[in-house]
């Protein structure tokens, strides 16, 4: 069954950095475009950044462009989330999701699978 695992999350301080990685297992990743959540406590959950197939088309939500980058391995089945400069604000528990390719990756619905989720806390 299609398993994605997130890792890297962690406890950092403000200004600091975090590269979160999603495993995936048992999906052909590069039919697959992949996307990045957050939800914070009592926030709806929010598409980060998405990336496509290909790696070359991706989207950031405003309040993260400039300090948060995507990438994608398609060789290793796994996507990457780097994140710069971070701020409390961006406290949440980050979640990597997978959808078949076909939608702009600035369309935040009809993602397939899931990950478990790994918390990111940016103390002040």
């Amino acid at each position: 069954q299609v398993q994605l695992v997130e890792s890297g999350g962690g406890l950092v301080q403000a200004g600091g950095s975090l590269r979160l990685s999603c495993a995936a297992q048992e999906l052909t990743f590069s039919n697959y475009d992949m996307g990045w959540f957050r939800q914070a406590p009592g926030k709806e959950r929010e598409l980060v950044a998405a990336i496509n197939w290909t790696g070359f088309s991706k989207y950031y939500a405003d309040s993260v462009k400039g300090r948060f980058t995507i990438s994608r391995d398609n060789a290793k089945n796994t996507v990457y989330l780097e994140m710069n400069s971070l701020k409390p604000e961006d406290t949440a528990v980050y979640y990597c999701a997978a959808r078949r390719a076909g939608l702009p990756v600035s369309v935040q619905r009809a993602y397939d699978y899931w990950g478990q989720g790994t918390q990111v806390t940016v103390s002040s």
